[in-house]
């Protein structure tokens, strides 16, 4: 019984000819088409155990036949299927639209033509970084300034292709993410405002709430992820540059606009010690941003005090 689910044998790699043939194939057939749906990335296989890689890159000539197809002046949409993030940085310049479709499974072609056809609005975030190269790896938000390139970008005279020059851990690009965590589109717009802690300052163990106003200011129905960061901007061991907080999901309406609460108390302000072995809550001073994704930019202040 066990034999008979075990996988058939793999079909044996493409020669040279065939590989440049089934490569000029594609480039013909998107020659002769309206659009294209560029459907690229890796093999399931080769996501998993014992299956990392050096390069983040698409596998193959991947991106090669990409810009060809680009280059016939034609629309054309690119839908990623992967289990890792991928270095899609030529794609990120060059491609109108990109669908992150990760492995959707068997029914995952049905959900992809909705939302290509326009039958679902998308509202999914990324739940990690896109990093520029596998060389940024580990790449993550909530790291410590003593590894943060990004938090202050200080230009340096000469430039490297592409952008200026940043004065901390990379010559040749910039240290910022391709996509950050928390990144997601759709075919709506959204601008958030007003955002306000009740309680800008509290004692040890007191508790605030912030609110923000979201509006929908595109031209269809759609949902925004809410999030919330912190920043404790000093105390007893190094604190993290942000911490998501809190999340909110929210469906609008064209030209709606909703006021959203989260809660700031000891739950989201404390930490886990590792000099002390124990939770703490610091008497600090802290910044508190509200936004689509982990570089939001609507900021307020808050303290605790003893």
């Amino acid at each position: 019984m066990f034999e008979a689910f075990m996988p058939g044998p793999k079909k044996p790699p493409q020669t040279p000819e065939q590989a440049e043939a089934a490569f000029q194939q594609a480039v013909e057939t998107a020659r002769g088409a309206d659009l294209v749906i560029a459907v690229m990335g890796e093999r399931a296989d080769m996501s998993g155990e014992g299956a990392s890689r050096a390069l983040l890159d698409l596998p193959g000539r991947q991106e090669e036949l990409l810009k060809v197809v680009v280059a016939l002046g034609k629309p054309v949409v690119l839908v990623l299927l992967n289990g890792r993030p991928l270095s899609v940085n030529w794609a990120a310049d060059n491609v109108p639209a990109i669908l992150e479709a990760w492995e959707p499974g068997t029914e995952g072609g049905h959900a992809v033509a909705d939302v290509l056809f326009g039958d679902v609005n998308p509202g999914g975030k990324l739940p990690v970084t896109f990093p520029r190269s596998g060389a940024h790896c580990p790449l993550y938000y909530a790291h410590n300034r003593t590894h943060s390139p990004e938090d202050a970008p200080t230009p340096r005279e000469g430039s490297f292709e592409g952008g200026p020059m940043y004065s901390v851990r990379y010559w040749d690009g910039a240290p910022t993410p391709l996509y950050p965590f928390g990144h997601g589109l759709s075919y709506t717009t959204f601008a958030f405002s007003n955002l306000k802690v009740d309680a800008p300052q509290l004692k040890v163990g007191g508790k605030a709430t912030v609110s923000v106003d979201v509006a929908n200011t595109g031209s269809v129905p759609g949902d925004e992820v809410l999030q919330l960061y912190v920043h404790q901007k000093a105390g007893s061991d190094s604190r993290p540059v942000r911490e998501l907080k809190g999340f909110r999901r929210l469906t609008l309406k064209p030209g709606e606009t909703q006021t959203v609460t989260f809660p700031l108390g000891p739950d989201e302000l404390r930490y886990w010690s590792t000099s002390q072995q124990k939770w703490l809550q610091d008497a600090e001073a802290f910044d508190v941003w509200v936004g689509s994704d982990s570089t939001a930019t609507l900021h307020a202040d808050l303290t605790v005090v003893p």
